[in-house]
């Protein structure tokens, strides 16, 4: 995940702006991930290891019971489904949790990582997803053009023209507005086979890889492959319960040498 798509085998021809918006969604879903992780970096947030197996397995169900009632065309969540999904909004409160920490049940080969925000850092988790895309997606656009407009191809200038078309805004994106007007609740997910836990522990959260997985779990260094990769799937539920913008995001990691599937 995230590595150099142009390592390897030559890009297929593509329509000049499918593959902008291609390159557009790539640095849509890495923003989300920063601003997920980036808590303990910028925000005094705490990785906090020992979330009781018991709140962790209600968290599991809870999201993936929702994931299967949503249609596949809207991450909007039904009105079945709805109580459902604000007890999680709020399960913070009733198991006595903190907000913008990392809470972290581990079993052998398997980390869960929850988080909750709500208010103020619902506002700045906004801000910094737009910041971190923006800087990114600003940066590769720049050196896209500088790379190729000397070309002159009509395919590389039309995809030079769409690249700079593009304008991601992600409250937009992510349906703030109609989540606050409507009192809604949305559910939306991102998935990796092969997530490099040390591109998570390192890169996104500044941590050692043991402070996520555990000290059996964790790679010994670059080359040890069987510690490296993890199954990945992140949860993101937001929502407006009791007059307070909240969110939920919901981890699950799994060593990629295991099998996941019953998992879920």
């Amino acid at each position: 995940m995230f590595e150099d798509e142009s390592e390897g085998a030559p890009e297929k021809p593509m329509d000049p702006a499918v593959k902008a918006k291609e390159k557009s969604d790539y640095f849509r879903i890495h923003a989300e991930l920063a601003a997920v992780f980036e808590g303990k970096r910028k925000f005094d947030a705490s990785l906090l290891p020992g979330l009781d197996p018991e709140s962790a397995r209600d968290i599991q169900r809870g999201v993936a019971k929702l994931e299967k009632s949503k249609s596949p065309e809207s991450p909007i969540l039904p009105p079945a489904v709805l109580a459902d999904a604000g007890n999680l909004l709020d399960l913070h409160r009733t198991h006595g949790l903190t907000t913008n920490d990392y809470h972290i049940h581990r079993r052998p080969g398997e980390v869960q990582i929850v988080r909750w925000l709500e208010g103020e850092q619902v506002a700045t988790f906004y801000e910094r997803i737009q910041a971190h895309f923006d800087a990114g997606f600003n940066h590769f656009r720049d050196e896209e053009g500088g790379a190729n407009e000397w070309k002159q191809e009509e395919k590389t200038l039309a995809y030079l023209k769409a690249l700079g078309e593009i304008e991601v805004k992600m409250e937009e994106r992510y349906l703030r507005k109609l989540i606050k007007d409507h009192k809604l609740i949305v559910l939306s997910t991102q998935a990796a086979d092969e997530l490099n836990i040390v591109f998570l522990a390192d890169h996104l959260m500044s941590v050692a890889p043991e402070e996520i997985v555990g000290n059996a779990s964790a790679p010994e260094g670059e080359h040890d492959e069987p510690n490296l990769a993890w199954f990945f799937k992140l949860f993101s539920l937001r929502g407006v319960k009791d007059g307070v913008e909240q969110m939920l995001f919901f981890a699950f990691l799994q060593k990629a040498e295991d099998t996941f599937g019953d998992s879920w």
